[in-house]
């Protein structure tokens, strides 16, 4: 099993040329496949792909490989990218690239002329996200009921629940708690959406949504417009004196409103850019150190046996960090629409 996993490292010559006949096979097969290019091209292209290895099973899989699939198996195409003689394999992503667990793939592919309409796999993790949120309530909740002495779960639905209204009565002032609590619903499901979203993107093998920039800014984006709306509807034409600040000279008036209205702009930006940037930054950090701390230890050497506890506490240490940055996230992203909420309703307050 463990052979399988392909590596990051090159090694010298002199490992190639003291391996097995396996190994020799490989570089045999790969001049083969090579016709037109140099016995040293071969030599660097077999080096690449045998490293310093002498795990029999994972030569013979390398052999294996180019055996039956030949130029276009991926142990040929690994030689290529590795040694490296072919520079446009190396801008795609491979299985060793960080960037690999964003791929966007459409499961159902759907197309109206120029207008696709895939479901792909963030759609299928958004939906099943969506679907143990409510299965989630229906169960806690029992049809709108509840225990009187509630149970682990429901505490837990119930402290979400109160999280986020308090969060909304201590930055949005002005108001009565009554009126206050007609904004929780949208901003409780946007919390909760993201909080489950974040954490099962943890999960091996899932999918994390929010690391996709187009997502991110279509949730802000929507709620900027949403948040606009209340201005208007609560203040009237009166809104727009968010860019003029009272007292302003008449002369500088037309410059403020300029240096107002851009930042005001950008926040249908700068909560979905701050939300992409930790979760994609994040994941890829976990991604490259593991890889880095697996391939450690699959050496058939003592000594990166024994160095690997160091990557591999790192990256224990970094999937806490992460954990906490996702919950993180979700709170700041809440915080951040009570704040424009807050500057929409009282306006230079």
């Amino acid at each position: 099993m463990f052979y399988k996993f392909r590596r990051i490292f090159r090694f010298d010559e002199e490992s190639l040329n003291s391996s097995s006949d396996t190994t020799t096979g490989i570089k045999e097969k790969l001049g083969e496949f090579m016709p037109n290019r140099s016995s040293q091209d071969v030599l660097v292209a077999a080096e690449a792909l045998h490293g310093e290895s002498n795990d029999i099973p994972f030569l013979e899989h390398i052999l294996d490989d180019l055996n039956k699939n030949g130029v276009g198996g991926e142990a040929y195409h690994d030689a290529l990218r590795l040694a490296p003689l072919a520079p446009e394999l190396a801008d795609k992503v491979t299985p060793n690239s960080p960037l690999e667990q964003f791929e966007i793939i459409p499961l159902i592919p759907m197309k109206i002329g120029n207008l696709y309409f895939s479901f792909t796999n963030p759609s299928l993790f958004m939906l099943l996200t969506l679907s143990l949120v409510l299965l989630l309530l229906h169960f806690v909740t029992k049809n709108g009921g509840g225990n009187s002495v509630p149970n682990a779960w429901q505490s837990l639905v119930e402290l979400l629940y109160d999280f986020v209204l308090n969060s909304v009565n201590e930055q949005i002032g002005g108001l009565s708690g009554n009126v206050k609590q007609k904004f929780s619903p949208c901003i409780l499901v946007t919390f909760t959406f993201l909080l489950f979203r974040n954490l099962q993107g943890m999960i091996p093998y899932s999918f994390t949504v929010t690391s996709h920039f187009l997502i991110t800014l279509g949730l802000s984006f929507s709620i900027f417009i949403g948040i606009t709306i209340v201005g208007f509807q609560i203040n009237g034409l009166h809104f727009l004196s968010f860019s003029l600040p009272a007292g302003v000279p008449l002369p500088l008036a037309p410059f403020l409103v300029l240096l107002e209205l851009i930042p005001h702009c950008f926040r249908a930006l700068s909560s979905g850019i701050r939300l992409f940037a930790n979760m994609m930054a994040g994941h890829s950090s976990v991604k490259i150190l593991s890889g880095f701390a697996w391939t450690m230890l699959c050496m058939n050497d003592l000594l990166y046996f024994i160095g690997d506890p160091g990557p591999l506490f790192i990256v224990l240490a970094l999937t806490g960090l992460e954990l906490g940055v996702a919950i993180l996230q979700a709170h700041v992203f809440t915080i951040s629409i009570c704040i424009y909420l807050n500057d929409a309703i009282n306006l230079h307050q």
